[in-house]
Formats: structure tokens, sequence, C-alpha cells
């Protein structure tokens, strides 16, 4: 056989290893190993290709094949950690729930209010109602003075004579100073009313300064 025939058949041989190679299927590449590493309750240092048990409660690092750690492998959180995590959620969901709240209330406030002059009117009118009724009350506390001043009138005819005096002038003494307290108590509390709107206005007006200042440079910047 000469040169030229051996070197046909080296490349027909080769092109048939070729094929055969291409129709193999491809071996999977092996994953690159990782070593956890961590210091147990005992304070020994222990490494393994798994994590490790005695170290479950505890920090272990997952290393690469040339020591580079590759991630850190915390343990799961005990139940007091749960407990606080849950209390944290809690806190932030109620935080925000007041956020939104608050948010919607100067909302609605500025609706009502969109200028000093529509929360002054209605301080104004709200507190022109508390006078009315007070009024009221002071007409009704004179009538019950009058009342008083005729049943001492009447009773002082008796002065020298107690015994006769009729038992329902005493009774109606007794009525009058019965509704004369009443009457005090309702102006009381109307004074207390008007205190408390005053206060609920201030309150408001501190609000919607700050809400008015930001609509007008928003109404400015359009």
């Amino acid at each position: 056989m000469d040169v030229g025939t051996r070197g046909c058949r080296t490349v027909v041989l080769a092109c048939i290893l070729a094929a055969l190679a291409a129709a193999l299927p491809a071996q999977p590449v092996a994953p690159v190993a990782s070593i956890y590493t961590c210091v147990d309750a005992q304070g020994r240092r222990l490494s393994s290709d798994r994590p490790i048990r005695e170290c479950l409660d505890r920090e272990q690092r997952e290393l690469g094949p040339s020591g580079v750690v590759r991630r850190t492998v915390l343990p799961p959180p005990t139940a007091a950690e749960l407990a606080a995590k849950a209390e944290r959620e809690r806190q932030d969901a109620e935080a925000l729930a007041r956020q939104q709240e608050k948010e919607r209330s100067e909302r609605v406030l500025l609706l009502r209010y969109p200028q000093q002059s529509a929360h002054d009117a209605e301080r104004a009118a709200a507190l022109h109602r508390v006078d009315e009724s007070a009024a009221l009350v002071r007409l009704r506390m004179a009538q019950l003075d009058q009342q008083q001043l005729d049943i001492k009138a009447a009773m002082a005819r008796f002065d020298n004579e107690r015994s006769r005096m009729p038992p329902a002038l005493l009774r109606e003494q007794q009525d009058i100073e019965q509704a004369q307290r009443v009457q005090q108590s309702a102006i009381a509390e109307l004074e207390q009313e008007k205190r408390r709107i005053q206060q609920r206005f201030d309150n408001e007006l501190l609000r919607l300064r700050p809400l008015w200042s930001q609509s007008a440079e928003a109404g400015a910047a359009r």
C-alpha cells in the first residue's frame, strides 16, 4: 500500500470517529462543589460539603472551591424573632393606616374649607348657634328668678304664721330652685361647648394653613 492510499484511509477514519463523537450524548458537567463552614456551640470550626447539622441554629458560610464566600446561610428565625417581626409589621401597617387616614382627612378638610374665609364663617356660625341657645336659657332663668320673687312675696305673708303656709307654696319654691340649678348647669355646658368649638377650629386652622399654602403654590405653578 503506498503513502497516498494510507493517507486517504486516515482521513476517512478521522471523519468516521468525528461523526460517532457527534452522535454520542454530551456528558453533563459536574457541578462545582461547595464547602460549608461554621463554628458550633462548643466553639469547634466545622466543615462539610452540605449544610452542617450542628450549626442549623447559627450562621454558616458557603465557600466555593477557591475559598471565596458564595453566600451566608442564616439560621431559621426563632419564635421570639418571628413574634418581633410580626409586631414590627403590625406597627408598620398601623402607621401606614394612620398616614393614609391623615391624608384622607386633610383632603376632606380642604374641600370643605378651600380658603380661610369659609373656615372663619363656619366658626362664627357654630358659635352663634351656641349663643342663641344660651340666650334662651338666660331668658328662662330670668323667668324663674321672677317666679322665685313671687313665691317669696307670697310666703312672706306667713312669716308670723308659718303653720298656716300652704304646702304647695313650699313645693313650688323647691321646684323653682331645682329648675334654676338645671338652667345654671345648661349655661355652664354651653360655655364649655363654646370653648370646644374654639379649640376645634383653632386645631383645624393649624392643619389648614399649610394646605392652603400648598394649594396656592400648586395653582401658581399651573
